[in-house]
């Protein structure tokens, strides 16, 4: 479907045609970036819910739609379909709103949006209140901007009308309709009341770029004077009369039971309440956090094993390699016509690991059951699926539980799952008071919902030109999708984001074959979306091995892509760009210093990222720059891009440098920062960020820099050293000059280990 030019009418007609339908989503689901917008958006009108949501937000004067709300006083409320974990879209979100209604950004009030599918439900995500994907601007770009329209035109009728004037002779700004002929002026809360009796106009016309006032202007975050002053409440943060805190242990082994208790030390610690338990886990509950983290610390647990008690990675990692070379797969892109006869084959393997999300703000939830009521408090990216389950748990009708919202210290994913909330609610089912039950860093680190292993096996045969005559790869893993959203898969079983950025590539190759091959991951060890979900592999393969393909070819890694890529093309414009900034093929670098290149569309926008960096006698990686180039069509917040791109391209070097999720007897091998941690403030390199202005549709931003960013590193390292990394994370052994440089290192790593 193509996009509507940004000065289209609309007509109010064309409605959402991704419902729920009987509980269930609708199959509709469009989470890969390759399908374009939207084929149906957000109601930008009155819907059946609507009446029931503003008498619960406290029947505003006028509530033209699910997003705005304009009080007797004048105050403007725009209530956010989203959730905030970091990425800036309620000031995105804002802007699109507020850039249509007439007012600014310092005259609205935002809030987190209660749970309804029906009201916020994302058309890109299978209609459900779901954020993620970074799907947020580009699922709701054109609806929330007609929702601005449509309210503010309501208000000028009602203006028009009181008046007795042409509503075509009136002017909006800040929050104030002005009769232009007479200077006449009335504020929203004076015509709210009247405005919110009146018919919806059939069409509104939205602005073109060129008459945008806010869009496309860098802005400070809403969000950003509470978070400062200490006012933002995150889930963490919910406060209840009566609440305790509770403590959680769950088998260390990913399958096993909670067997023996002890709890004897638990309950002589002054502060300790009870102690609960379930299948595979028991909480301590206190007075505080702290006390009840050392009654749980003072417990004396047996836990019962389960299949997984031997397993290790390397048994998951020789499963796919079988599946791989003998397991049934499905095609994701057919070659078009018989390749050329001969040529220089250039073949490999890549492994990519179990990813932890380890968001700032470890999983917490809190929950007070009574008789016939569920109330929650806690950060979620889905918030309707907590809940159902919720209902589920606690056997009672979905009307009867209550989310309340709060800014999320971090998601990445992590928070598309409702684990941490089912867990809560099992609990607190067991008590009488509100519990808050909160994850320790290690149980959230080592019961996570990881990202999955990844095997691949990629081939190409070159002509004589350098060029591919054929391109074959071969995807094995897990998949999230079916576990996730079942209806979301491909008739033949196909998961789609298991190719994505894998099938659609940048490139013109003819005789591409992509494949992929279901793997069964063992009971317990469930996977889970990281951000850049599918890209975030598929980049790291793909442009790892384009850049084998050069070496092979005898070209410059930039030479060579230019070579594969069709003129004027999107992909190429971010790839010149990058390259110009930096100095690619400049000025000579130092001995064991490399630039790698890495290019891709994912999520709707095009991403080039060239990484310099220096590896050390040692092996040790040193990032001394890095350069972005993005183009993401008609960007809302620069501000916003910059910040998301430079967070994001670090959020992805920390994973590519140090991350791997490790099994061993069947449990999470890591536990905190010390062994699965980030870049360090003396290791961030500077990242520039430049963007291509067009007028393309928006794109997504949150997780782009975090996919592009492995494949630059890798690229950048084997330049400097020769040295082809096909495994993540980095490893040192394969770096080293020697092995005495590696043992060197290895001590003084240790050292700053204990000391951090």
């Amino acid at each position: 479907m193509n996009a509507r030019a940004s000065d289209d009418t609309i007509d109010e007609g064309r409605r959402n045609a991704l419902r729920l339908a009987g509980g269930g989503l609708a199959v509709a689901f469009l989470w890969t970036a390759g399908m374009g917008p939207a084929v149906a958006q957000m109601n930008a009108r009155r819907q059946p819910a609507d009446a029931a949501a503003a008498a619960a937000d406290g029947n505003p004067a006028f509530a033209p739609n699910a997003f705005i709300r304009v009080d007797a006083d004048g105050a403007v409320r725009l209530v956010m379909p989203s959730v905030e974990m970091g990425q800036a879209i309620y000031t995105g979100i804002s802007m699109m709103l507020a850039e249509e209604l007439g007012v600014g950004l310092d005259q609205i009030r935002v809030e987190h949006s209660p749970p309804s599918d029906a009201l916020y439900g994302q058309p890109l995500l299978g209609g459900g209140q779901i954020t993620g994907g970074s799907t947020s601007t580009r699922g709701q770009w054109q609806a929330l901007r007609e929702a601005g329209a449509v309210a503010r035109e309501t208000l000028v009728a009602a203006a028009a009308a009181q008046w007795n004037v042409d509503p075509t002779s009136c002017t909006v700004a800040r929050g104030v309709i002005t009769h232009t002929p007479s200077g006449r002026t009335l504020g929203f809360g004076a015509v709210a009341d009247a405005a919110g009796k009146l018919p919806q106009p059939a069409t509104v016309t939205l602005k073109q770029r060129k008459d945008f006032t806010l869009i496309g202007k860098p802005m400070r975050r809403v969000d950003s004077p509470d978070k400062v002053n200490g006012g933002t409440q995150f889930g963490i943060d919910a406060k209840v009369p009566g609440m305790k805190f509770a403590a959680v242990k769950t088998s260390p082994e990913l399958a096993g039971k909670l067997g023996h208790v002890d709890e004897t030390k638990a309950r002589a610690i002054p502060g300790v309440v009870d102690v609960l338990k379930l299948d595979d886990a028991v909480a301590v509950v206190a007075s505080n956090y702290w006390l009840a983290q050392k009654g749980l610390e003072a417990l004396d647990i047996t836990w019962t094993p389960g299949v997984n008690a031997t397993l290790d990675t390397e048994t998951l990692i020789a499963g796919l390699q079988e599946a791989s070379r003998n397991g049934p797969a499905l095609v994701g892109r057919k070659p078009k016509g018989e390749a050329t006869a001969g040529g220089k084959l250039v073949e490999a393997s890549y492994i990519s690991p179990m990813l932890a999300h380890a968001p700032m703000e470890p999983l917490n939830a809190t929950v007070h059951v009574t008789p016939g009521r569920c109330e929650i408090w806690t950060g979620t990216q889905v918030p309707t699926r907590c809940v159902t389950e919720a209902a589920r748990i606690c056997g009672i009708a979905p009307d009867a539980v209550v989310v309340n919202g709060a800014y999320l210290g971090g998601g990445f994913g992590r928070r598309l799952e409702t684990d941490q909330v089912e867990q809560a609610v099992a609990f607190a089912r067991q008590v009488g008071y509100p519990l808050k039950v909160i994850w320790s860093r290690e149980e959230d680190i080592q019961h996570d919902r990881v990202r999955p292993l990844y095997f691949d096996r990629i081939s190409a045969t070159l002509g004589d030109d350098g060029k591919p005559t054929s391109w074959k790869h071969r995807i094995t893993s897990g998949t999230v999708l079916g576990r996730w959203l079942p209806a979301a898969m491909g008739k033949d079983g196909m998961d789609s984001d298991a190719i994505e950025s894998a099938a659609d590539l940048p490139y013109e190759m003819d005789n591409v074959l992509v494949e992929w091959v279901r793997y069964q991951m063992p009971p317990g060890l469930i996977v889970g979306w990281w951000r850049g979900v599918g890209p975030t592999h598929n980049l790291f393969v793909v442009e790892s091995f384009v850049d084998e393909l050069a070496h092979a070819a005898g070209k410059d890694p930039l030479e060579y892509r230019r070579s594969l890529m069709k003129p004027g093309s999107r992909a190429l414009g971010v790839m010149n760009l990058a390259a110009e900034k930096i100095g690619w093929g400049g000025q000579a670098l130092p001995a064991r210093v490399g630039r790698g290149i890495a290019v891709g569309s994912p999520f709707g926008s095009h991403v080039c990222a060239i990484v310099e960096a220096e590896v050390t006698a040692q092996g040790q990686v040193r990032l001394r720059k890095v350069v972005v180039a993005i183009d993401n069509g008609i960007t809302i917040n620069p501000s916003s891009v910059q910040a998301q791109m430079q967070g994001g391209v670090l959020f992805g070097l920390s994973a590519a440098l140090y991350n791997g999720i490790t099994l061993k007897n069947g449990a999470v091998q890591q536990s905190n920062f010390h062994d699965y941690r980030s870049l360090r403030i003396n290791e961030v390199p500077e990242v520039e960020v430049h963007s291509i202005e067009n007028d393309e549709i928006p794109g997504g931003i949150g997780e782009v820099g975090t996919a592009i960013a492995a494949p630059a590193l890798t690229n950048a390292i084997f330049a400097a050293t020769g040295i082809r990394l096909r495994r993540l994370p980095v490893a040192l052994a394969q770096l080293a000059a020697s092995p005495d440089a590696l043992e060197r290192v290895a001590s003084t790593r240790s050292g700053e280990e204990g000391i951090a």
